[in-house]
């Protein structure tokens, strides 16, 4: 069975022990064994990463651009193989997958531009003589902790603009996933990063994610997960005066207004709510729907979800893969059940057998809901959809806010009152009318607001806020 070894100070590593990575479409189909990371070989890689960034903090803009440019070509030439991998570990559709290995390309790329687009400032200070220059510098080592959901945009996303400003890395992915991730790290050691530059620890969370919260040598730490997880992540960087930068949940609405296209509203729903498994922070599992296009919608959306195909994730013409496990298959069906016991009907949500041991479930849709009901309060994360019908549009902005989260949001309406009102006072980071909720460009801030985000919005060029720290110094003619 192959083996895959942790990265650290530009060698390939064995961990202290190995862990097998499954295909959830297939459970005979073990991906490798991956290296498991110990504390103290996580503390390796931080030293690593701390010892390099004398050296790459002082590289040139066009030695960063020229890494990651080919960091992105390589993606680019390699996409439908990475696509295969990508499906196979994770469980997204292989049309998916490709997709996301092509957005890890523009990501690298975008943010190869960006080594060229470090800006300063400079302005006349207050004092006669005197002038002021504003400048950004690289923070320093950056841990980096990606959920398995996304195993190669989100390290991308993440890895890439700490490059380009400057920064070494070290980065744990998910446990579930690491195959992707072990890909890209090793993309960029063979396209010329220096040794420490990046590091790449695979293991537990309690161990290896604890040990790069709790290092006094990292200077920052972007995690993406859950919400229990990120927010004891974000008190121990407070703690220890770490920088940090949190995406977590979101129980995102889309709300299907009576002068909708019903026809385009269906579709978004359908997307938003069931395509990659559900298993996306910005799926729409809450469908707002006012009462004169209820019935039509509801009828449309089982007879669309009746023709979506559950299968293997490299399957031709599979719409909807396997969940990505079975702790979180159980979540899911643990959830349906609850809705059923408050009142819910529930249409789908059934396990399915095919030719394969895997993690099928068919998409589940459930109807009469209140707002107050724990399938509207708390993130499921699969191929699970409620719905809460409401009288009018204010019934259903209320409807829309009435949640801990504010990550992302969407409305499907002909009227350009309320679309324009909607993105104005929905309390969410991202809006998406008249499309679903899920996917956003990779050139624009990503994040959202209350429970689903803390920190600098990651992607395009908000990327620096969190990736810099800005230094501001005065020069006075007579000193120099």
């Amino acid at each position: 069975m192959s083996q895959f070894a942790n990265y650290i100070d530009g060698q390939w590593v064995e961990g202290a022990s190995v862990s097998r990575n499954v295909n959830p479409s297939n459970l005979d189909d073990v991906i490798g064994e991956f290296a498991q990371a110990d504390a103290d070989q996580t503390q390796r890689a931080i030293s690593a990463a701390r010892k390099a960034f004398a050296q790459w903090s002082l590289s040139t803009p066009q030695q960063r651009f020229d890494l990651l440019d080919q960091v992105g070509s390589t993606i680019l030439a390699r996409k439908a193989e990475l696509g295969r991998l990508l499906a196979r570990e994770e469980g997204k559709t292989l049309p998916e997958a490709i997709g996301e290995v092509g957005r890890a390309a523009q990501i690298f790329k975008f943010f190869a531009g960006e080594t060229l687009r470090i800006g300063g400032e400079i302005v006349p200070s207050v004092r006669p003589g005197m002038t002021v220059e504003v400048t950004r510098e690289p923070l320093g080592v950056i841990g980096l902790i990606t959920p398995w959901n996304f195993p190669i945009a989100i390290p991308a996303w993440k890895i890439a603009p700490a490059l380009a400003f400057g920064n070494t890395v070290v980065i744990k992915p998910a446990d579930l996933v690491p195959a992707s991730t072990y890909e890209l790290v090793k993309i960029i050691a063979e396209a010329g990063a220096p040794a420490g530059v990046i590091n790449l620890v695979m293991g537990r969370g309690s161990v290896v994610g604890e040990a790069l919260v709790s290092s006094p040598d990292v200077d920052a730490v972007s995690f993406t997960g859950s919400v229990s997880t990120g927010r004891a992540i974000g008190a121990k960087c407070f703690a220890s005066g770490k920088k940090f930068q949190l995406e977590m949940g979101g129980k995102n609405p889309m709300v299907v207004l009576d002068d909708a296209d019903l026809a385009v509203a269906i579709e978004a729903c359908i997307n938003g709510a069931f395509y990659s498994t559900g298993q996306r922070c910005t799926a729409s599992s809450r469908l707002i729907v006012t009462e004169g296009i209820y019935d039509r919608f509801i009828d449309g959306m089982k007879a669309r979800m009746q023709a979506l195909k559950v299968g293997d994730a490299l399957a031709d013409g599979t719409h909807i893969g396997p969940v990505v496990d079975d702790k979180q298959l159980q979540q899911d069906e643990r959830y349906i059940a609850i809705a059923r016991e408050e009142g819910g009907t529930v249409f789908g949500g059934e396990r399915i057998e095919r030719e394969t041991r895997g993690y099928f479930l068919a998409p589940a849709l459930i109807t009469e809901t209140t707002s107050g009901m724990r399938i509207n309060r708390e993130e499921v994360f699969g191929p699970v959809a409620s719905v809460i019908k409401v009288k009018d549009y204010d019934a259903a902005l209320a409807a829309a806010n009435d949640t801990e989260f504010g990550l992302s949001a969407g409305i499907c309406t002909t009227s350009l009152k309320y679309a324009s009102h909607f993105r104005r006072h929905v309390q969410a980071g991202m809006v998406m009318v008249n499309t679903a909720t899920a996917g956003v460009d990779y050139h624009v801030p990503f994040g959202g607001r209350k429970g689903s985000s803390y920190g600098p919005r990651e992607q395009g060029s908000y990327a620096r806020e969190f990736y810099t720290t800005v230094k501001t110094a005065y020069v006075s003619p007579g000193t120099v």
